[in-house]
């Protein structure tokens, strides 16, 4: 009973080694004339087996030719028309893939893969997969035209590019075109990508590349035309930023590509010019101040006191502010109000009268009744 279980345990172990050492390709690849194409052998690595041999052959007109045998020896390329065109990975352990440059339609036919394994009793296993490669020559397609980075707007003076996609057998021709109203195309160049390196404001304008391969020989595939725009820096920055009423500094480039400048940088400016703004205030405020200092200081005291006479044409005198009462046909002979002090010295002159000053008057209406009587 032992045994039996013994040797169901090796089988199974066996039947897992084997299917985990499975090899994985593909039934057809189709390879384009004068390109590369890749063939897929590969199987999952197990640290019980170790890969002793692999080999590649090519079978075509029921003749089989050995390509490729990788050993303990090294790689050694065994055809000679596919030397220096055939490849296997290295450093990819269970990738045992094939990978062939520069197709010819002669490399059509079925490929196998195969790889011997030693086990850690020095058995050995073998797996092979088989897979047909057809190559064929490709005409090649409509090309398009990719801008680069900066797409098909570039500001003057940057690096701009322009390249030609196309699919079909290598070697594919390019040549790129510009159109010119009223003038014959011009060409520019003839490989794959268009490149200027300080773009100008006469770059500007219609360009479209053609491309051709050896299939079907004077057959020129044409892309359609791309118009690349210039942008004048200046203009550019003229419509980001509109006519207003901000300062100068607010609406002026950053830097020679054409950015605007930042909020901060307008913050700054407007920042300066108010601290020009608050010192002329502060100036014109005290030229104000002077002039009203200087008007209020030339105006005349009103200190002094205020007298007035009064003319009553009824009674034809003159009255004072001390109820003296002097005939009209006396004259004043003197008044000064600027300099007197008070109002108590006043003399006028009359044909028959004496000075009279002060409060005086009393004693001469007296002495004039006396001589009426």
């Amino acid at each position: 009973m032992g045994a039996v279980v013994l040797l169901a345990v090796v089988v199974t172990a066996f039947v897992d080694c084997r299917a985990l050492l499975d090899l994985s390709g593909a039934t057809q690849v189709k390879g384009v004339w004068m390109g590369s194409t890749t063939i897929p052998c590969t199987y999952t690595p197990s640290q019980d087996f170790t890969q002793q041999v692999l080999t590649w052959s090519m079978e075509r007109d029921l003749s089989t030719s050995t390509i490729f045998r990788r050993d303990g020896s090294g790689d050694h390329i065994l055809l000679s028309r596919f030397r220096n065109r055939v490849s296997v990975p290295k450093s990819s352990p269970g990738d045992a893939s094939l990978h062939i440059t520069d197709l010819e339609i002669p490399d059509s036919g079925h490929y196998t893969c195969q790889v011997t394994w030693r086990s850690e009793n020095y058995s050995l296993i073998t797996k092979e997969v088989t897979t047909m490669v057809k190559v064929t020559k490709v005409a090649v397609t409509k090309p398009t035209i990719v801008a680069g980075e900066l797409g098909l707007a570039v500001p003057v003076g940057a690096k701009a590019s322009l390249t030609c996609v196309a699919q079909g057998s290598p070697p594919i021709s390019y040549r790129w075109f510009r159109m010119a109203p009223g003038r014959s195309e011009q060409l520019l160049g003839s490989e794959a990508e268009l490149v200027w390196s300080s773009l100008q404001p006469s770059d500007a304008g219609m360009y479209y590349c053609e491309v051709q391969n050896r299939v079907n020989t004077g057959m020129v595939q044409r892309s359609d035309a791309v118009e690349l725009t210039v942008r004048d820096l200046s203009v550019t920055t003229e419509a980001h930023h509109p006519a207003t009423d901000l300062p100068e500094a607010a609406v002026t480039s950053e830097n020679a590509v054409g950015y605007p400048e930042t909020d901060e940088t307008i913050q700054s400016s407007w920042r300066t010019h108010l601290y020009l703004v608050i010192p002329i205030a502060v100036l014109g405020g005290a030229m104000v101040f002077l002039v009203i200092f200087a008007i209020a200081c030339t105006r005349k005291p009103k200190n002094d006191s205020i007298y007035e006479v009064a003319f009553h044409s009824t009674a034809d005198v003159i009255r004072l502010d001390n109820d003296v009462e002097v005939p009209v046909e006396c004259r004043k002979e003197k008044i000064n109000s600027e300099t007197e002090e008070s109002y108590g010295n006043v003399t006028m002159t009359c044909n028959n009268y004496e000075s009279i000053t002060g409060n005086s008057y009393e004693s001469t209406r007296r002495s004039k009744n006396a001589e009426k009587t």
